[in-house]
């Protein structure tokens, strides 16, 4: 199954006899906000206007735990997740499709948690709320209780050490914008560069002007470009397992499985023993 879904595409299948429960994850970084302007409100986003159906989700409240040792988004309290699903009355049964404001790195979020936890159906739409052209809806719906239970896969998640061995063993790629991946800026984390062995692939490059992922064959290329093999295992990190996850995402497209170090570089960094490498290359 494709993990994404085009607008067009989806909106066939929203009147077909088994539409998908669609959730919006609107959320932006705060990173290069004006002195005194207010952080991005998601929820008030979704109030003026969503796709028919959709529920809010929370990225920080339910598909993330508080900051804290484990970086600023690790895992969400799974308790917390599996309610705030089938709040949305998502069922395990039921296909979800997943978007945001358009970057993509929320829906991924939300894609790649209930894909690791277990639901079979899930895809983000391809180019999020920019590129749906019917109806939007400002009343907030009340869907039927879902049913989805939460149960982490064996593999796919790595921690920190997990993560340090990857970049010795497979390919583990840095999703985050290259200046920060070589150390010369860093506007959030304690300390910038990468994790030693790291490649750098900004997950902005896996998408087109329009906020649509490339097609299937040029991801395949790019990452193969990076070092990316049949037989290599890969995982990917950012600055918070955030936008990690939309390369996850693009990986996925290309038919790549990877797995996610979810407490990222705000993680990895927050360890003053952890080592830290700067530069362009890997090493």
């Amino acid at each position: 199954m494709n993990a994404i879904i085009s607008a067009p595409e989806l909106a066939s299948a929203l009147s077909g006899a088994k539409p998908s429960v669609l959730l919006d994850v609107r959320w932006q970084l705060s990173i290069g906000k004006a002195a005194g302007e207010p952080p991005f409100d998601g929820r008030a986003a979704y109030r003026t206007g969503h796709l028919p159906g959709a529920v809010y989700v929370d990225l920080d409240r339910e598909l993330a735990s508080a900051p804290g040792g484990h970086g600023r988004h690790p895992l969400p309290n799974l308790a917390v997740f599996g309610a705030a699903m089938r709040r949305a009355g998502v069922s395990s049964a039921t296909p979800v499709v997943v978007y945001d404001g358009g970057m993509g790195w929320a829906a991924a979020r939300a894609w790649w948690l209930l894909r690791w936890t277990g639901h079979p159906d899930v895809r983000v739409l391809d180019g999020g709320l920019p590129s749906w052209e019917g109806p939007l809806e400002t009343s907030v719906p009340q869907p039927a209780e879902g049913d989805f239970v939460p149960v982490p896969a064996a593999d796919g998640l790595l921690d920190a050490d997990g993560a340090a061995a990857l970049a010795r063993s497979g390919v583990l790629l840095d999703a985050r914008a290259g200046e920060r991946y070589r150390g010369e800026v860093e506007p959030i984390d304690r300390v910038g560069g990468h994790i030693p062995g790291a490649v750098s692939a900004p997950t902005t490059e896996n998408v087109g002007p329009d906020g649509r992922f490339l097609p299937a064959g040029e991801l395949g290329a790019r990452f193969r470009e990076l070092g990316v093999s049949p037989s290599a295992r890969v995982g990917v990190y950012c600055g918070s397992g955030v936008s990690a996850a939309h390369e996850v995402l693009a990986l996925a497209v290309a038919g790549i499985p990877a797995a996610l170090y979810v407490g990222s570089w705000s993680e990895w960094s927050g360890d003053p023993e952890r080592p830290v490498a700067v530069g362009p290359d890997p090493q």
